[in-house]
């Protein structure tokens, strides 16, 4: 009797052991994930990194919403996106792999093999929502959105209001569902149609629709596009050093910086709704633009302004507030590396970035000191590869397709700016030397962004910067041997290693 007393004594104490142990262990992990930080993702469609106040816009009260962001933050100085055009550079984002490992080249969906972001943060009981450009992140099943957006909701991607309204129920739902979050805001402004102008007013709640043997029909659905608070003249904006100061440029532009200022309000909005549900001291929060403007020499091509981005981050707690990081390189594909890293989760497997964290928290960090863009085929599904070595002061450009025939065409050309350089290239040489250089490229590019940031002297045959090319030539093709680009058998070719 005393010895099964004994026995089942020995038997509670064990179990209540292990169950103090699992109740224990449930409690940690609880306590991590109320402890494991929210992640909000604020992006901007085709907006230049120097747009901004806070970048050095002189355009007054621009971006107040962001300008207040970075004044909270760290901006860095030196960052940029992998590849300048919509749809891959969100996958760059989203997989921390170059997009020949990713699968997503153009305008295509992911490799089904290729790990997300939202798949690991789905497994660690992250809330996963996306604002806009939902299609742009495919297949959707591999993003894992406990909600989803679309631009239509949105009064297409550029509707204040709404971008408040959806966010303060998406805040909401995840405090009702007691989970850390990850929301993706996407503002589709200052993608085109720039606000006010002729496009916009043409595509009004338009549906693209094609039938048979027939161009594609705008099929007018009421107006959705939402009135800008404000409407820039052309007189009151800057006119960027890489295109020339010509009326209608200036008159787009206008409409760019109209998109720009909503785009803001945007953010503002987003923010907000984020401060109004309590939940700000809690948030990671990263500011970014997909890319470069939508206009010559920029988006869709590998020079400075058209991969750079004004990358801010706000942290509180964790990030100096009014920092700026001038010292080091950060880069697209090092996104979802420093998110997991931030938030203490696993890394994915096979990522070609690396955690940017310990700049975070201010300390510094080695092997930041150049960045690998790439470029590889447009909206149009046309393919014009293109890869950029950059340092904080060089950029070494190869262009695989330039040939003195092919003929480069891109989405940037299909406004005012680009007809204006061609009228005004009959009568300027200068202008008619850059939209010959826009349309047919050279194999080779080498710039001093230090002192030319607008890329207009290609210093590629200066007999002076010889060797410091040689060693840029060295550096792609470590790069592409290292990546497995698929383009470095057409580089070797044409610049043998011997050379």
């Amino acid at each position: 009797m005393n010895r099964r007393f004994t026995t089942f004594s020995v038997l509670m104490a064990a179990v209540s052991f292990a169950m103090a142990g699992s109740l224990s262990g449930s409690a940690s992990v609880q306590a991590a994930d109320a402890a494991r930080p929210n992640v909000l993702m604020i992006t901007f469609d085709d907006m230049n990194w120097d747009s901004l106040g806070c970048t050095g816009c002189p355009i007054p009260g621009i971006s107040p919403n962001i300008d207040r962001l970075a004044k909270e933050g760290k901006r860095f100085l030196h960052a940029h996106v992998t590849i300048a055009v919509c749809q891959p550079t969100r996958a760059v984002w989203m997989t921390g792999r170059y997009p020949h490992r990713n699968g997503a080249l153009g305008f295509q969906p992911i490799a089904l093999t290729t790990p997300t972001l939202q798949e690991q943060l789905r497994k660690a009981g992250y809330f996963n929502g996306i604002m806009a450009k939902v299609s742009h992140l495919a297949p959707q099943h591999k993003f894992c959105w406990d909600v989803a957006i679309q631009p239509t909701q949105l009064g297409v991607g550029r509707s204040p209001e709404l971008y408040y309204q959806h966010a303060k129920a998406f805040f909401a739902k995840a405090k009702a569902e007691d989970r850390p979050f990850f929301l993706m805001a996407n503002s589709q402004d200052p993608h085109r149609p720039f606000a006010g102008s002729r496009q916009e007013n043409q595509r009004k709640g338009a549906n693209p629709t094609k039938k048979k043997n027939t161009k594609k029909q705008l099929k007018p659905r009421g107006n959705q596009y939402s009135k800008a608070s404000k409407y820039f003249k052309p007189d009151e904006i800057v006119v960027p050093k890489f295109l020339p100061d010509i009326p209608d440029i200036r008159k787009e532009l206008a409409q760019y910086f109209t998109s720009v200022h909503r785009a803001d309000e945007i953010a503002g909005a987003v923010l907000k709704a984020l401060d109004e549900a309590g939940l700000s001291k809690n948030t990671l929060v990263m500011f970014m633009s997909d890319h470069g403007m939508p206009l010559p020499f920029a988006k869709t091509n590998c020079w400075l302004n058209s991969t750079r981005t004004p990358w801010i981050v706000r942290w509180p707690g964790v990030v100096e507030a009014g920092a700026v990081d001038k010292e080091h390189m950060i880069s697209g594909i090092d996104f979802t590396p420093t998110i997991l890293d931030a938030l203490g989760l696993p890394q994915l497997d096979g990522v070609d970035g690396r955690s940017f964290l310990p700049l975070l928290k201010g300390e510094k960090q080695t092997g930041r000191e150049e960045i690998y863009t790439v470029f590889h085929r447009t909206a149009g599904r046309r393919n014009y590869e293109m890869r950029c070595v950059l340092t904080k002061q060089f950029g070494y450009i190869f262009n695989a397709w330039s040939d003195g025939q092919s003929v480069f065409r891109n989405e940037s050309q299909s406004g005012l700016a680009f007809r204006a350089m061609q009228t005004a290239a009959k009568k300027n040489a200068d202008i008619a030397a850059r939209v010959k250089l826009f349309e047919y490229r050279v194999p080779e590019e080498f710039y001093n962004y230090t002192s030319d940031p607008a890329a207009l002297h290609n210093l590629i045959d200066d007999k002076n910067q010889r060797e410091r090319i040689a060693g840029f030539r060295q550096l792609i093709r470590a790069r592409m041997k290292k990546i497995d680009d698929p383009v470095r058998a057409e580089f070797e070719k044409r610049f043998p290693a011997s050379e």
